[in-house]
């Protein structure tokens, strides 16, 4: 249930009336209104490519809107951008990571409101705000460590941060959890609590209805650009949510029948490897995975998911152990190496690893695959059969807008970009599957699709690895599930034998099961 919260019913600190943003003859946002109050934390919800975020930045400036109002603490605002936001106290946290990637955390969270000694920067003032700023909100980030080196769940953290420096009254969260362990959505519900009862007020934009259940006061639902409802969130279920949002009803439940795994296709014996700082992360690690089985990954993020991906998919060198597809040996083969013997991914940053912004999604779906003769001939690529390929892909996978082949791939929502990859990988049709956080960011009528592929795989026989945060997402998709903790994989369970409880325990480092 939505915890109970002293909202301010009659200080309306934001209100947007009857935005329209049209882009050429497309209308993403058409006649949308909103209203949020001191204190209160209001959900906006919709599918992916609904509408949010561009609603969302046209607030934040970075969008002027085709007509409509905004008012702020009741007094109309002409934001022609996000200089004018600061100023009425509008703060956002976009969902793709706005970060100067080789900047350190601390140069990140200051950049541009530096503390100066004389006509110097004073670093170590700098360091220590952003120290005392991270323990005061309880959200751990080294301070010293690049941008390029840390984890997705640390960068959202510092972006967080960095609008928390600059004092912003009312904060947009773009889909802020959909890099975070369940442990850090606590956090960060602890956090936004905080923040309310200070009287700041948050605008929430996320997929995950039950973080609206617990989070929220209010939520605003929009669908397919349109204004659908403002619902007050003690008042509805989830289900409810999921029908307004997608305008049907919705599974929360994967159809998965029983079948017998088959030989193994992955093995991983006695890894062993460092992360960004050199630290040895993995320490021996082992697991495998045969055909027609998901093995889920649970365990809280820093404990060697991301540099075991890493390992196996060729992006990252291991320091010792083996690496076996289908008994052949992979140790620290190259990206390309490892793909033609079988293995593709769904990697954890979509933007970092899974695609060329710049490229159009037609080019993004044959990264790996444009050699072919499918798509070249001669040594030149066949556009028109790259074309048709990516239109088959949009239309099989309802990636948005229905003319997404032809537009790069960095102007589609994040939702949609998250399918892009999905339908490449899954199309490539590899014996490994290999799939990292394969959901952040979608709505539920797309998890639902993307579930549905998943184990479309496991039924043709493919191997499946799924390395998820969202624990829901474990225990429903995978047949059988490895704990990994401080480097090591410190027990196993069937998925249909698998609790929330003992898999908590397991993964804080409580208890080993053999």
């Amino acid at each position: 249930m939505a915890r109970e919260r002293s909202v301010d019913l009659d200080t309306k600190v934001i209100e947007m009336k009857d935005i329209v943003k049209k882009f050429g003859d497309f209308v993403a946002n058409d006649h949308i209104n909103l209203t949020v109050h001191k204190g209160e934390i209001h959900a906006i919800l919709g599918e992916n490519g609904a509408g949010k975020s561009t609603l969302m930045n046209v607030l934040y400036g970075l969008y002027r809107p085709t007509s409509g109002e905004i008012y702020v603490n009741g007094k109309r605002e002409d934001i022609d951008g996000p200089s004018k936001a600061i100023q009425c106290g509008i703060g956002m946290v976009h969902q793709h990571f706005m970060l100067v990637q080789p900047f350190t955390v601390t140069e990140n969270i200051v950049l541009g409101m530096e503390p100066m000694k004389g006509i110097t920067l004073d670093m170590a003032k700098a360091r220590q705000d952003v120290v005392e700023l991270s323990q005061r909100y309880g959200m751990a980030v080294d301070p010293d460590a690049r941008i390029e080196d840390i984890s997705v769940g640390m960068q959202q953290r510092v972006e967080i941060l960095k609008v928390l420096f600059r004092g912003a009254q009312t904060l947009i969260l773009d889909e802020p959890t959909a890099s975070l362990t369940p442990q850090e959505i606590t956090e960060l519900i602890h956090i936004m609590e905080k923040l309310t009862a200070d009287g700041k007020s948050i605008i929430l934009i996320t997929h995950k209805l039950k973080e609206i259940k617990a989070a929220a006061d209010y939520c605003t639902i929009i669908r397919l650009g349109k204004y659908i409802d403002t619902v007050k969130v003690s008042d509805v279920t989830e289900q409810d949510l999921a029908s307004m949002m997608v305008g049907r009803n919705v599974t929360f439940t994967v159809e998965k029948e029983e079948k017998e795994p088959g030989e193994v296709v992955l093995e991983v014996k006695n890894l062993r490897g460092r992360d960004y700082r050199k630290v040895e992360i993995l320490k021996g690690l082992n697991l495998n995975v045969r055909r027609g089985e998901i093995l889920g990954i649970a365990g809280i993020d820093g404990n060697g998911q991301t540099e075991l991906v890493e390992i196996i998919t060729g992006l990252r060198k291991a320091e010792g152990g083996s690496i076996m597809i289908n008994g052949e040996n992979i140790f620290n083969a190259k990206p390309r190496t490892i793909f033609e013997r079988g293995v593709s991914s769904i990697p954890a940053d979509r933007q970092k690893h899974g695609l060329v912004l710049d490229f159009t999604v037609a080019e993004n779906m044959v990264l790996q695959n444009y050699r072919s003769p499918q798509f070249q001939q001669y040594g030149f690529l066949k556009k028109d059969a790259i074309r048709k390929y990516a239109q088959d892909a949009v239309k099989k996978y309802d990636i948005r807008p229905a003319d997404a082949a032809d537009r790069p791939a960095g102007t589609l929502s994040g939702g949609n970009q998250q399918k892009v990859i999905v339908a490449r990988e899954v199309n490539n049709d590899k014996d490994l599957l290999i799939a990292v956080n394969p959901t952040r960011g979608l709505d539920v009528g797309a998890i639902e699709y993307v579930h549905r592929y998943i184990v479309e795989q496991r039924n043709k026989g493919k191997a499946v690895l799924l390395v998820s945060f969202e624990l829901d997402e474990i225990m429903s998709l995978s047949d059988r599930i490895d704990v990994i903790y401080d480097g090591k994989i410190v027990g196993s369970m069937a998925g249909k034998d698998a609790d929330e409880n003992t898999l908590g325990l397991m993964m804080a480092g409580g208890t080993h099961h053999e």
